[in-house]
């Protein structure tokens, strides 16, 4: 599956159409995020992971949204089942996402 990227007028829809969910905050200004994308990319193109979505979200544009994930640092990963928020850390560790992902499955 591909990475979606979600803006506030869709994040709440989006969650809601699959009951299994990993969101990534960045900002454009943020190094961290963009060294992670490539890695967030591939995650989401593991077969170990087709049955979850993967969706970016703009931290800085899109306020619901981030409030929704509970983000207080960037890069920031926030996992959800349905719309509720179960899990989140802010990170750069590829190893750590991976962790959020097989709890998660």
């Amino acid at each position: 599956m591909s990475v979606i990227k979600a803006t506030d007028a869709d994040f709440e829809s989006a969650l809601g159409s699959h009951p299994k969910t990993i969101v990534k905050y960045y900002a454009d200004w943020c190094g961290s995020c963009r060294l992670i994308s490539p890695k967030f990319k591939r995650l989401s193109e593991d077969e170990r992971f087709t049955a979850t979505q993967f969706l970016e979200v703009n931290a800085e544009e899109n306020a619901a949204a981030r409030k929704m994930g509970g983000v207080s640092n960037l890069p920031f990963f926030a996992v959800f089942k349905g719309k509720d928020l179960v899990e989140s850390a802010a990170t750069n560790k590829e190893e750590a996402i991976v962790e959020m992902l097989q709890k998660l499955n």
